[in-house]
């Protein structure tokens, strides 16, 4: 039945809310190779040991989210909310179930989570550095919109000055040359 813990963490589902990371009750009982409501059991019988920030209920709209991405059987099912583990609470199970199997999958577990928290420290400052450079190409485009409309403004002046200058009468007016023009149609 237990092949190797790494084996069954590539099975297990992890679960990410935000920058929290959880696992559910029965996704953890798989890995320890016990039944979920064995694994429920052992954490109600040491409850003080799993404050909220350890381990927690989902809202009903959580289940209902989180059923919408597990594919059941219509027949299937739970009954009751799951619980979710933080990974302390994953850390205090290893203190409850007591078992070789407990311990390498936590040890597993473990290096699961530092992996996925230096991921998201990692996306951070990238995800920072992109920040500044939305926040640089917003600035030099405002700069760059600014410029185009006192362009637009300058040609704008140009052209009324241009017309002003086309119909005030203090404008020279082209004269007629006086005399006999040659290939002039008239004298033909």
């Amino acid at each position: 039945m237990y092949s190797h813990p790494v084996q069954n963490i590539a099975r297990a589902k992890l679960f990410s809310l935000l920058v929290l990371i959880f696992l559910l009750d029965s996704d953890l009982a798989e890995l320890y190779g016990v039944e979920t409501k064995r694994l429920n059991e052992q954490v109600r019988r040491n409850a003080s040991r799993f404050p909220d920030d350890f381990m927690f209920g989902l809202s009903n709209d959580e289940i209902i989210i989180l059923k919408s991405q597990i594919a059941t059987s219509r027949w299937g099912g739970r009954r009751k909310a799951p619980n979710v583990f933080t990974e302390h609470g994953v850390l205090m199970l290893s203190s409850v179930l007591n078992s070789e199997q407990a311990i390498q999958v936590n040890i597993q577990i473990m290096r699961i989570f530092a992996k996925i928290r230096q991921y998201f420290s990692d996306n951070t400052e990238i995800k920072m550095e992109i920040a500044e450079i939305k926040y640089t190409v917003a600035q030099i485009a405002k700069k760059q919109k600014g410029h185009d409309q006192n362009i637009e403004l300058l040609f704008e002046y140009i052209d009324r000055l241009q017309e002003k200058q086309d119909t005030s009468p203090t404008a020279p007016k082209v004269k007629k040359v006086i005399g006999f023009k040659i290939g002039d149609e008239r004298y033909l």
